[in-house]
């Protein structure tokens, strides 16, 4: 099809000449972004994956220097790594469950009613990150009663506070991604109530960020270290600290798997993503 152009330009010109003044016609220019930003991720697969593979290649080297899978295949059968992983699991479950509790409500309130604090209490979640674990779990047990420092859930509650800046973060960028106010009008509207609202209408919209924030939370239960010692709890880190001093290859292992395990979720996720925005994009697109 051609397109008639203006007198005085010269005839007919062809509509798949026609371009947009905004586009840049040099080749160069959009590839050098793309030669340079595959160069920053080689350099920093180099940086990570160096260091997995020497611990790899550590844990699968036996003492005859031949390669062997005993490092793997006998870790649920060392002394103490059952009852680390249960609490450590039991910890990160309850640690979840009240950091979601807390902050969905609190993120969505500060969305809709409260949009200019959402600064302040940022910065009040990111004080875990610069107040010392130490000074957090002195704290803690000079104001926590008697009966509670007598069970290891004591280290749920110092953990919801150390999983603020990375679950915050999460459940607020997932919200503003979203239409919120629309969604809460469009439920309220049809006679919802606040509960039923939140639950059944602002928590399925926003299933990635609270994804994101389960993992991240999850993961920090399973690696942290300072505040388990110190209250005296072998969680899954601290087994693993404790039992390098008698099999290094098993104790490395155990850590490799773990750090496996959560890119395994982190993958997931961001495959769920992914078919997510496919299948909104597909509905969306007139027939």
């Amino acid at each position: 099809m051609a397109a008639v152009a203006p007198s005085g330009l010269g005839g007919v010109a062809s509509a798949g000449t026609l371009r947009d003044p905004g586009t840049t016609s040099s080749p160069g220019v959009r590839r050098r972004p793309r030669v340079w930003r595959w160069i920053v991720l080689a350099l920093a697969g180099v940086y990570f994956l160096v260091p997995l593979y020497a611990a790899a290649r550590f844990t699968l080297r036996g003492q005859d220097g031949k390669t062997t899978l005993n490092a793997y295949t006998g870790i649920t059968k060392q002394l103490g790594f059952g009852d680390a992983a249960s609490l450590s699991l039991r910890l990160a479950g309850v640690t979840v469950a009240i950091t979601l509790v807390l902050l969905i409500p609190t993120v969505v309130y500060l969305h809709l009613r409260l949009p200019q604090f959402r600064r302040v209490v940022e910065a009040i979640c990111l004080l875990p990150i610069v107040i010392p674990p130490v000074v957090l779990i002195v704290g803690v047990l000079e104001v926590a009663p008697t009966s509670l420092k007598s069970t290891p859930y004591l280290l749920a509650l110092e953990y919801v506070v150390l999983a603020l800046p990375f679950a915050y973060r999460a459940l607020d960028a997932g919200l503003a991604a979203i239409d919120l106010r629309t969604l809460v009008d469009a439920s309220r509207s049809l006679g919802s109530g606040w509960v039923a609202t939140l639950l059944r209408v602002v928590v399925p919209n926003m299933r990635s960020a609270v994804l994101s924030a389960t993992v991240l939370t999850t993961a920090l239960v399973l690696g942290e270290f300072t505040l388990a010692s110190l209250d005296q709890y072998q969680t899954f880190s601290v087994w693993v600290v404790a039992f390098q001093q008698d099999d290094a290859r098993v104790s490395v292992a155990v850590s490799l798997l773990a750090l496996l395990l959560t890119w395994v979720f982190l993958l997931l996720l961001s495959g769920l993503d992914i078919r997510r925005a496919r299948r909104v994009k597909t509905s969306g697109e007139p027939t």
